[in-house]
């Protein structure tokens, strides 16, 4: 029979994963905004659109698994402060696209180097390789479930 309730180890790992990714994130969000003025969000869009290129608002949308009015604001926003443009009819996402200003460029490359550090000391210091390998089989099976695939 099915249990409806996690064992004690896995109600653990589960808690554990929860509170480490919050922390994580407020803590990425932290350390962007006082070395460089970006939010977590700026910076996972301009990241996402260094690696697209020139890419639709909805395409961009899917990358991030944002909803389209979460995204919505965030782009209007980044606009504002002259990080990205967005071409094409403002009522029409499937036709919007969206790119990197010179500024938004200059942004990620002036935050980059310091949150990559930040990064690997946090998440992958002292981590060994069979572990980020075992780490790397669970996230992509449990992105696979979700119908995500791998990032």
């Amino acid at each position: 029979m099915y249990s409806m309730w996690l064992t004690k180890e896995q109600q653990r790992t589960w808690r554990q994963y929860l509170t480490m990714t919050a922390a994580l994130q407020a803590e990425m969000n932290r350390q962007l905004q006082r070395d460089c003025g970006l939010s977590l969000p700026d910076y996972d869009v301009l990241v996402a659109l260094d690696e697209l290129a020139v890419c639709r608002v909805n395409e961009l949308g899917e990358r991030l698994g944002w909803e389209q009015s979460r995204l919505s604001h965030q782009l209007r926003r980044m606009r504002t402060r002259g990080l990205v443009a967005r071409r094409g009819a403002e009522d029409d996402r499937r036709g919007a696209t969206v790119e990197l200003t010179d500024a938004g460029r200059a942004a990620l490359e002036a935050a980059a180097p310091e949150h990559v550090a930040f990064v690997r000391d946090v998440v992958f210091g002292g981590v060994a390789a069979a572990d980020l390998r075992a780490l790397d089989r669970w996230t992509s099976a449990v992105l696979s479930r979700l119908g995500r695939g791998s990032a």
